[in-house]
């Protein structure tokens, strides 16, 4: 009496499609993805969307010589 056998399961979700349809279910679904990669980005933070900028978090300077193109 203590676990549910795999037929309870299989009821369960026989009577949950038939209550809900599978598009609902799939359209719940997706929502509940979108909601947790938003919570995702969420914890990130602003530190990983800021752009990468080479001379200003380096503080170097790179230096380079500019070459006519030879015509062959």
């Amino acid at each position: 009496m203590g676990s549910f056998s795999i037929w309870h399961w299989i009821i369960v979700l026989v009577i949950v499609l038939l209550i809900f349809g599978t598009k609902k279910l799939l359209n719940m679904g997706s929502d509940l993805g979108g909601a947790v990669k938003g919570f995702k980005d969420g914890m990130r933070g602003d530190d990983d969307k800021k752009p990468p900028t080479a001379l200003s978090s380096t503080g170097t300077t790179i230096e380079g010589e500019v070459k006519e193109k030879q015509k062959t």
